[in-house]
């Protein structure tokens, strides 16, 4: 079952690198391009990915996208872990998209097998962070999902316009078409989206985490089929639930008139 993924305030642990990987470079801890860390005290339950490539604004190579491939793979496993942020490590940006220069050492075959990955990737994280489909700018269409994805958000006529002009849009301008859910100005420390998406991320944790767990695949499964179908997906979802010693907690909580304390069980 997938886990619930929701991305300067100080933080109480240190980031750690991610164990080697066949496929991830061999440098030390400092040269990792993906770091994890888990949050403490009355933060406990989020944890952070930080993308950390400055040298090309965090876009999407092989050895970024394999260690985050792994992170998530990590993380899934982990019951502790209730809200997932990713932020950048990179003042000013936060993905550059896809890496077109080592794309283009790649062979053709290379080129498949990374964009499946990419896609895969992108299944995972399901994020709306990107301002902009900009491929048919560079003599490419997107390739990661987002054909697929953004017609699914935006309507069909609309997702067509922006991949076909390649319009990169500003944060108020993807709010209005409900492309991300908050904008914000930006602060002097260049950290605003993340304070934000902290504030989010606390207003989540202290729910019950398998009912949010099955809400998002509730809503995950039911927007790929028809409604009738999507109907029969929350009644399975909800039938796993009632067990839970959280519903449980939950409704004793409310007859005793006190905060819940959920566990996750």
């Amino acid at each position: 079952m997938q886990r619930t993924l929701t991305s300067a305030l100080r933080l109480t642990r240190p980031w750690r690198p991610l164990q080697a990987c066949g496929c991830a470079s061999n440098g030390t801890a400092r040269d990792k391009e993906i770091q994890v860390r888990a949050l403490a005290g009355s933060d406990q339950g989020i944890t952070e990915i930080l993308m950390n490539r400055p040298r090309t604004r965090n876009a999407l190579g092989n050895v970024l996208v394999s260690e985050l491939l792994e992170a998530l793979a990590q993380l899934q496993e982990d019951r502790q872990v209730r809200v997932l942020i990713f932020r950048s490590g990179v003042k000013g940006v936060f993905c550059a998209g896809a890496d077109l220069k080592e794309r283009e050492q790649m062979s053709e075959a290379e080129v498949g097998v990374f964009v499946q990955r990419l896609r895969g990737l992108m299944n995972q994280i399901a994020s709306s962070a990107v301002m902009g489909l900009i491929e048919t700018t560079r003599g490419l269409l997107p390739g990661a999902g987002g054909t697929q994805r953004l017609p699914r958000c935006l309507g069909v006529a609309l997702a067509k316009e922006l991949i076909f002009t390649g319009q990169r849009l500003s944060g108020s301008q993807a709010q209005a078409l409900g492309l991300v859910n908050h904008s914000v100005a930006q602060n002097e420390e260049g950290n605003a989206a993340y304070h934000r998406a902290r504030e989010l991320a606390q207003a989540i944790l202290p729910q019950a985490p398998i009912a949010v767990r099955l809400s998002k695949v509730a809503i995950d499964r039911g927007m790929e089929v028809d409604i009738a179908s999507g109907m029969a997906i929350e009644g399975i979802c909800y039938a796993q639930n009632i067990p839970s010693r959280d519903r449980l907690e939950g409704m004793a909580a409310f007859r005793e008139k006190r905060p819940p304390r959920f566990m996750g069980e």
